[in-house]
């Protein structure tokens, strides 16, 4: 139980609510435990009366009845305390689980780029949920089931070996044959929970991707193909399933066999101690064995108790596996850090981990706050890796970057990613209203200012076209827009955060010409007071900059304006004289 150990922090935050439900547990306890002695007494009186011990039979009337009353009242009251213990643990168990699922949310947000590119959705998705899921029966029911059986065993043998201390001994002489059947089998419970889950990430990864990459599904006519791979993994995830669910199916049939055992043992040597005189009352035999039967299922949870915390054991290793990663991007600085938006790249060069790429070699360049610089270059050339250095979602493997000549690392976080706006290649819209996805830029936003914003993206007369306007429902992923509807939304988004710094990610590239020369002259407009880099693959995105940068294989080729790129040989200018002639055609 090593990685539960994470979850005492919990335990301790609602230590109060666990101390008042132990509290209510014991109180529970003891009125069930009463049970068994007024129907020990009951019987005690009947035999009185049979032996002619008692002989006024209004009198056993009269103490039978009272020993119903407070048999009813015991269960009475046992009922109401047991519906308590029930409410507190339960409800602890939920807070609990809100708590950890919150925190692996939070630790999800904070991790860095990197390890997103190397776990899967799914996977994420199916630790944050099921995984938690199975840690919450740990913290709720079974904690509950566990108190509820270690104080039953305690007030009920305590009891037991008080009136009856050889007895007692017979009757508990099973356990710990069930002990050890119970260590036997938690091993390997836990080994094939920790199995089951591990296909569970792989069934709900495949589940993810597909019905994400439907569209692509669709139009290769695949869905035989993947419906074929689907049932594969389902099986291979129903095997492991069955071959936990064989394990766990021996628990029951044991606690009943060694229950079993426990009430031939109670009125075989329970027997031979009444004949004999040892025992001399009956009900003392009548108590054990309704003592023990009260002990049938206690004793069958221990098994299930086992069963939920190895499984749980095995989920929790799962979610510490990611709760102990740090991020690889953390703020290094606590104080606020004021922004004007001058650019230095110095030296830099970058390679991406996963990959071993050098995106970039030894790039330098300077940018002033309020000019535009575009970047041009091939598929791969390291264009969006500049982008994603300045928002600081990578830091540099060597070189320098600085902001207003501070370098990005003495830059408080926070402050450096309220002051840009980006605008990424694949636009990313979420399922919600067009409003509120413009929004995202500036939550406090007016209405006419989302308006303001969705008229220099060129997107207002499209949005108000839809029946529903600005309140339309998007699709995931924005799927129900044309990829330059989407495009055109994202740099509203942008352009309402009203950020120092502005990034555009070759965001025009499903947007045709005109609106495209629409959208740089509103771009212009809005960005005279703003740092803003252009990465595109046209030259007419691009030629309005103050400065134009050319990338080839991570370095830079060519650097100036448009006019005096178009003026020197080179890959701009040969890019400038094919995109006229296509205009031209």
């Amino acid at each position: 139980m090593r990685a539960l150990r994470h979850l005492n922090k919990y335990f301790l935050k609602y230590k109060f609510r666990l101390i008042i439900g132990l509290i209510i547990t014991i109180v529970a306890r003891i009125f069930t435990t009463l049970v068994p002695t007024f129907v020990g007494d009951s019987v005690d009186v009947v035999e009185q009366y049979i032996n002619n011990e008692i002989t006024d039979i209004e009198a056993v009337k009269s103490g039978l009845i009272m020993n119903i009353l407070f048999i009813f009242g015991s269960v009475l009251i046992s009922a109401f305390f047991t519906f308590l213990m029930r409410q507190t643990f339960i409800v602890v168990s939920r807070y609990i689980e809100f708590d950890l699922k919150n925190e692996v949310f939070q630790h999800y947000e904070r991790l860095s780029l990197n390890f997103y590119k190397k776990n899967r959705t799914g996977d994420l998705m199916n630790r944050i949920s099921e995984d938690v899921s199975k840690v919450r029966m740990y913290v709720g029911p079974a904690f509950m089931y566990s108190v509820n059986t270690i104080t039953l065993f305690v007030v009920v043998i305590g009891y037991m070996i008080s009136i009856a201390p050889e007895l007692t001994l017979y009757t508990v002489a099973p356990l710990p044959i069930l002990s050890i059947s119970i260590y036997k089998l938690s091993v390997a419970i836990h080994k094939r929970s920790t199995i089951v889950q591990e296909f569970l990430s792989k069934l709900t990864t495949f589940t993810q991707e597909s019905f994400s990459g439907i569209t692509v599904i669709k139009a290769y006519g695949t869905e035989p193909q993947t419906q074929e791979n689907f049932t594969e993994l389902s099986n291979v995830s129903k095997d492991k399933n069955l071959d936990l669910a064989k394990v766990q199916a021996l628990f029951f049939p044991l606690m009943v066999l060694l229950i079993g055992c426990s009430n031939i043992l109670v009125v075989y040597i329970g027997g031979k101690q009444f004949i004999n005189g040892t025992i001399e009352e009956l009900g003392i035999i009548v108590e054990f064995i309704i003592f023990v039967n009260m002990l049938t299922w206690p004793v069958a949870t221990v098994g299930w108790v086992s069963s939920i915390v190895q499984q749980a054991e095995a989920s929790q290793v799962r979610i510490n596996e990611f709760l102990s990663q740090e991020p690889e991007i953390t703020n290094t600085v606590t104080e606020n850090t004021k922004i004007n938006g001058n650019i230095s790249f110095e030296n830099v060069t970058f390679t991406y981990d996963d990959t071993n790429i050098t995106a970039l070699k030894n790039i330098s360049f300077e940018i002033k706050n309020g000019e535009t610089i575009g970047i041009l270059g091939k598929t791969g050339s390291g264009k969006s890796t500049i982008l994603d250095l300045i928002g600081r979602l990578y830091d540099t493997s060597s070189g320098e970057i600085k902001i207003d000549n501070i370098p990005l690392k003495n830059i408080n976080l926070e402050n450096l990613r309220k002051v840009i706006g980006y605008v990424p290649q694949d636009a990313f819209l979420f399922s919600d209203s067009i409003k509120n996805n413009i929004k995202f830029g500036n939550n406090d936003a007016t209405d006419e200012e989302v308006y303001k914003a969705a008229k220099y993206s060129v997107v207002h007369k499209n949005i108000i076209g839809f029946s529903k306007g600005y309140d339309t429902i998007l699709g995931e992923r924005g799927i129900t827009l044309s990829g330059g509807q989407k495009q055109r939304i994202s740099i509203a988004r942008a352009i309402i955060k009203d950020p120092a710094i502005l990034l555009f990610d070759d965001c025009l590239s499903a947007v045709d010409t005109e609106t495209e020369e629409e959208i740089i002259g509103n771009l212009n407009k809005i960005s005279e007071n703003k740092t803003t880099f252009i990465v595109s693959h046209r030259v007419s995105t691009v030629k309005n900059a103050d400065k134009i940068i050319v990338l080839e294989g991570g370095e830079i080729t060519q650097q100036g304006t448009h006019n005096q790129l178009i003026n020197a040989e080179g890959y701009y200018k040969n890019l400038y004289l094919k995109q006229l002639s296509e205009k031209e055609i």
